[in-house]
């Protein structure tokens, strides 16, 4: 790790202002931003990079990924040999990073493994945020049995290649809930709704009894954290909020009623509108199952209006992506599908300040501040008038900085 280093003349845009700020000095040292100011800084030891009005931007984060889904047949994926799956996973996580994303949430299948895996060095990708396997009824959007296979879940739900586990009733609730913290979750996810990738859950379904999902909820209070839940349809979303879930997830079929009642109740929305489209263009080459591939347009349709609903209600939105296989590398897209109908601004602050919200990681993530992580990188441009910029596998992000170590570094000092 460099001692010190100083980023002079830079345009500073974390989504605390409009436009940014402009001609910014930011001191880094030992992993963490330790000074930003307006005015020139002074050392007589510290690597001065002049960034020339160039923007700096904390290290960007999605809030919706899935590390260990290397196919697009999630039941298939399940299958696979743990090693596979992790050497798979820490392709698609350095992917991410050469991406500029220094910080991940994962919705399901990411164990405490990896995470440790990551903060060791052994593999090269962003921070790990995780809530283990995902909680799902029988018969729900983690339950890949299809009409025919009858056998046990319990037979994936230790696999690192399943995204979730099949848990039904309060008891059994409960009782998962508490499994995934002690294994290191450090949130809680359900299914909620009916999904896409499974095979018998049509969307319109209601993942859990109210009563399963307000008791998951109380466990995760107890444990000090939230719920974040995978919820497509009007009522499922209402439903879910009222019942304490905080991180809602993908929401292609909100209407206005409850987009304000999501405002009202402090949670967040974490649309994911890329999978669809790279779904709907590649899901069936790369082996999703017909029966998934009739139920895309159902949610894919909606997505920009979606946008626009909760955009009007004012309800919060992060950034997710929620990728599987090979359709990882669109994960910058994103930022342009939402840039067709949102402020850029507000696109900008789906990564950073919203970002670092609903991952309850304030003043560490998502902002150049004092104290927060070193996460940084510098864009060619400004993504306020072109989202693209964030787009092409990076390569307009001359340099991408994790925890005061340059991944990449393209600058002159």
């Amino acid at each position: 790790m460099t001692s010190s280093i100083i980023f002079e003349n830079a345009r500073l845009l974390d989504g605390r202002s409009e436009s940014g700020e402009h001609d910014m000095f930011v001191r880094v040292e030992g992993g963490l931003v330790k000074e930003v100011s307006a005015h020139r800084i002074t050392s007589a030891s510290a690597r001065k990079i002049d960034l020339k009005g160039r923007t700096l931007m904390p290290g960007l984060v999605d809030c919706h990924v899935h590390v260990v889904a290397a196919l697009a047949h999630l039941g298939q994926n399940a299958m696979l040999p743990d090693a596979l799956v992790a050497l798979h996973a820490a392709r698609i996580m350095q992917g991410m990073l050469h991406r500029g994303f220094t910080t991940v949430r994962d919705l399901g299948g990411a164990t405490h493994a990896l995470v440790e895996a990551q903060e060791s060095g052994l593999i090269n990708g962003p921070r790990l945020v995780i809530c283990g396997k995902a909680l799902s009824q029988t018969g729900g959007h983690t339950d890949f049995r299809g009409r025919y296979d009858n056998r046990d879940t319990e037979y994936q739900t230790r696999r690192l290649g399943a995204l979730g586990r099949v848990v039904d009733g309060v008891d059994a609730c409960r009782a998962a809930a508490r499994d995934e913290i002690r294994q290191g979750a450090t949130y809680v996810k359900i299914m909620a709704n009916g999904g896409v990738a499974s095979p018998t859950d049509p969307i319109a379904f209601l993942g859990f009894s109210s009563d399963e999902i307000r008791a998951i909820v109380e466990e995760a209070h107890n444990a000090q954290t939230y719920v974040a839940a995978h919820l497509y349809t009007d009522d499922a979303i209402a439903r879910a909020v009222n019942c304490g879930v905080r991180s809602v997830e993908h929401a292609n079929l909100i209407e206005p009623a409850t987009a304000a009642l999501v405002r009202d109740k402090g949670a967040i929305c974490c649309p994911t509108l890329v999978t669809y489209e790279a779904l709907k263009e590649e899901g069936a080459s790369l082996g999703m199952l017909p029966v998934s591939i009739a139920k895309i347009d159902d949610v894919r349709l909606r997505g920009l209006a979606s946008l626009e609903i909760m955009h009007n209600a004012g309800a919060t939105m992060a950034f997710g992506t929620d990728l599987l296989a090979e359709m990882h590398r669109h994960q910058s897209e994103e930022f342009v599908i939402r840039g067709r109908v949102l402020p850029a601004i507000e696109v900008i602050r789906s990564t950073t300040m919203h970002a670092a919200k609903l991952l309850r990681m304030e003043g560490q993530i998502g902002v150049i501040a004092e104290n927060a992580f070193a996460d940084l990188i510098v864009v060619d441009g400004d993504p306020l008038a072109d989202l693209s910029l964030l787009t092409g596998q990076g390569r307009h992000l001359q340099a991408i900085m994790q925890n005061g170590d340059f991944h990449k570094n393209e600058l002159q000092s």
